[in-house]
């Protein structure tokens, strides 16, 4: 298969997106317009209260980023203008809800024009409240696997989920899909029904025992018990026990349904597409960069001897977009390790400048506690499904570069420190001088 065939599989299709305004997200958007000019049209199910809201929204927070200055210089600005019109349609709705909260009409209308979903929705906070992270990480699969089976020109749906659905295993970890129930903690089943029945039941005794005004006491209750309840079953933190629960929930509901789920590890910067060192926000182990790179760390914390799983975002979208070309309407689920293994660089560097630990050190002790899992993981993620898929869609003519999604060809040390780091702190000094 040739990038021209990837390409073309998303001609004259309808492409539904949740997650647009995430990071993926945006460069997934970004990548079918220049790759398929000819794409039919891209829905963008965004979380506002009217259309109009919906569409300001994706002009801001998608289309007005640089992201897109590639397409803006191929087509002008007014062109460009144009073609985003034609192609791009923003939907007020919100994936927590059954048809994405949209109206009957309006989901009737839409089922029947959509090819493709692609779920890339989620709330990636490891410290979420737990019904928050429930609804978007665990009911909101549910919920665009449901619409997706009412579609009837539905070809496939892709899902984004996270390769530490492993939480903090050791040793070979497989791409295979979780089964009903099935935890991280031997001996232990999860109920989610029974989850969500906890959820509600915490939220009503406190309000019982409290009376008035409770939200920031709900808050706080909410986060601990999402912790409380990831750690029982096993996981890290609410964010990968929630993104697991999704998981399972998709694999209950789907029937036939073709579903291709990815799981990528640390999600980096751009390597070179659309451009090199393109980031928005501080991505999970990048917290330890921007720390360091702020005096906060006397050290980049991690372990000489240990590896550290890291992918960049732009080999992700490539991978997702071939995925799809080969598994285009097969009545299977399939699951994707995206990774790569690298040293863990900046390990036990000290600052000469940091003579302050004793101030900080709540704040080192937090981002420590949050990230350890991750800077001294010591699972390795079997790839035998990627690996075959490269295989499947090894690229004719040279033009591999379209679609490269072999992190062997990345120059990882050339990366790491001339692209991704010096990324990370530009930006993060930048989002500091507009505050």
């Amino acid at each position: 298969m040739d990038a021209s065939a990837v390409a073309g599989c998303f001609r004259d299709k309808s492409i539904l997106i949740t997650g647009s305004t995430g990071f993926l997200g945006k460069l997934l958007v970004e990548k079918i317009l220049r790759v398929q000019p000819d794409v039919k049209k891209l829905y963008l199910l965004v979380r506002a209260p009217d259309a109009a809201s919906a569409e300001q929204r994706v002009l801001s927070k998608v289309i007005g980023m640089d992201l897109f200055n590639v397409l803006r210089e191929k087509y002008g600005l007014p062109g460009f203008q144009s073609f985003i019109q034609e192609k791009v349609i923003a939907l007020a709705g919100d994936i927590d809800y059954e048809n994405f909260g949209l109206d009957d009409c309006q989901a009737d209308v839409l089922s029947k024009e959509i090819d493709i979903i692609i779920n890339g929705a989620a709330t990636t906070s490891f410290y979420e409240r737990y019904d928050v992270a429930l609804a978007s990480n665990a009911l909101g699969p549910r919920n665009a696997c449901e619409f997706a089976k009412k579609c009837p020109n539905m070809k496939l749906l892709l899902h984004v989920s996270t390769a530490f659905v492993a939480g903090t295993q050791e040793g070979l970890l497989l791409e295979k899909a979780f089964k009903n129930g099935e935890t991280l903690r031997a001996g232990y089943s999860v109920d989610i029904e029974a989850e969500l029945e906890l959820v509600e039941r915490v939220k009503s005794e406190l309000r019982a025992a409290k009376g008035g005004s409770i939200e920031q006491l709900e808050k706080s209750t909410m986060k601990e018990l999402g912790l409380k309840r990831a750690c029982h079953f096993g996981w890290p933190n609410v964010y990968t026990f929630t993104k697991a629960i999704g998981e399972i929930l998709l694999g209950q509901q789907r029937g036939n349904l073709p579903v291709v789920i990815i799981r990528p590890t640390m999600v980096t910067s751009t390597y070179q597409d659309p451009f090199a060192g393109w980031i928005e926000g501080a991505k999970t182990i990048d917290a330890l960069i921007v720390a360091y790179d702020d005096q906060a760390f006397p050290c980049f914390i991690g372990d000489r001897n240990n590896i550290i799983d890291v992918i960049p975002a732009d080999i992700v979208i490539n991978a997702a977009m071939v995925a799809m070309a080969v598994h285009w309407n097969e009545k299977e689920q399939v699951i994707y390790h995206m990774l790569h293994i690298m040293s863990l660089l900046l390990c036990g560097l000290f600052s000469r400048r940091y003579n302050n630990l004793n101030r900080r050190f709540k704040f080192l002790m937090l981002l420590a506690s949050l990230y350890a899992p991750y800077a001294f993981f010591d699972g390795r993620f079997d790839d035998t499904n990627y690996m075959s898929l490269r295989t499947k869609a090894k690229m004719e003519n040279g033009d591999d570069s379209i679609f490269n999604f072999d992190p062997k060809k990345v120059d990882w040390h050339s990366y790491l420190t001339e692209v991704h780091v010096p990324a990370v702190i530009k930006y993060t000094r930048r989002e500091k001088a507009g505050r």
